[in-house]
Parts: C-alpha cells; structure tokens; sequence
C-alpha cells in the first residue's frame, strides 16, 4: 500500500457506478437530476438514501415537496442522462427537452418516467448536511418496473467488462457486458 491523494484513490473505486435519476414536483415545478450517490439503507421499513448538491434545482423540489421518485435509466437513455446532469431544470424543461414519459405516480406527486427500468416512489423520512451535499433518506412507498427493463445505465471508467455507450464533457457512460 502506498499513501496517495483521495483523487488518485477515486480513480481506483469510484467506477462503475450505476446511475439513477432523483425526480421531484413541487409548486407546480418538476425536474430529473442523474446521480450516482445512493444506497439502500434499511429493509424494514424499505429506504434508500441519495446525496444531491444544494446547487441542484432538484434538491429544492425535495425540499420542498418531502417526496422524490428514484427512476433507474436503460441504455438508451444515455444522451438523457447526459443533458438532464449538465442542464438545470431551472432553465428547460427536461422531460419536454429528452422526450419523457411522465407517468402519474400512485402515492407522491413527483412523476414515475415511464422510459425507465424501474421508480420508487420515496417520501422523505429524514435528512443530514453532509458536507457539501444533503442526504436525503426516502422511505419507499411504492415500486414499478418496466415490462422489459433491458440493461441499466453505468458511469463507467475504461475498466473492461462494460460496454462503451457515450462520452461527453468528462462523462462516460456504458452497461454491463452481456
């Protein structure tokens, strides 16, 4: 082992990263943010948490709402992925911009996408400043998964193994090898 910095360590874990997409409504505002910071975090109840940027437009619809819609994007989504992570939500509409399906939610007013492998509804059960980000902890209220999810969109570096999609801007985006 040798002492480096936290950057050269990150280069050595940080990927693949499996992406999902936080979604959220609130005072008649909605909007998609790609992260790849989240984490199961109980059973029982079912939770999950993700950690998202204050700069972020989505960060204030869950503020604001206590709700999120967590929606795993395909393949095919990689493009969207791409512009919905580098665009704010402030300024464009994201589902009218990337062609979404917003498909009406059963218990949270934030839209499940329809294009997607998967969406849990989540309603906020707590929340912690963790440095420059906030983790938002949602209990999931309800499950939904695509007829054919196909395979699921990957943040991936030049390790093998995965299938090279797109590269823009400093991303690269992929899926597990078949």
């Amino acid at each position: 082992m040798k002492n480096v910095p936290l950057s050269e360590a990150r280069a050595v874990f940080a990927r693949p990263e499996r992406i999902v997409w936080a979604v959220a409504e609130h005072g008649g505002r909605r909007s998609i943010c790609p992260l790849g910071w989240k984490m199961n975090t109980s059973i029982t109840p079912p939770m999950m948490a993700i950690s998202v940027a204050p700069a972020r437009f989505t960060h204030d619809l869950i503020a604001g709402s206590g709700e999120f819609v967590l929606a795993w994007p395909g393949e095919d989504l990689a493009e969207a992925t791409y512009v919905c992570g580098t665009r704010s939500g402030r300024d464009m509409d994201k589902f009218a911009q990337m062609k979404l399906t917003a498909l009406p939610a059963q218990v949270v007013k934030a839209p499940l996408i329809a294009e997607c492998a998967a969406n849990l509804e989540c309603r906020v059960a707590g929340r912690l400043t963790s440095g420059d980000h906030t983790i938002f902890v949602g209990e999931i209220v309800a499950a939904w998964v695509h007829e054919s999810p196909g395979r699921l969109l990957c943040s991936i570096g030049r390790e093998s193994g995965y299938e090279f999609l797109l590269q823009k801007g400093g991303y690269r985006f992929g899926v597990i090898r078949a």
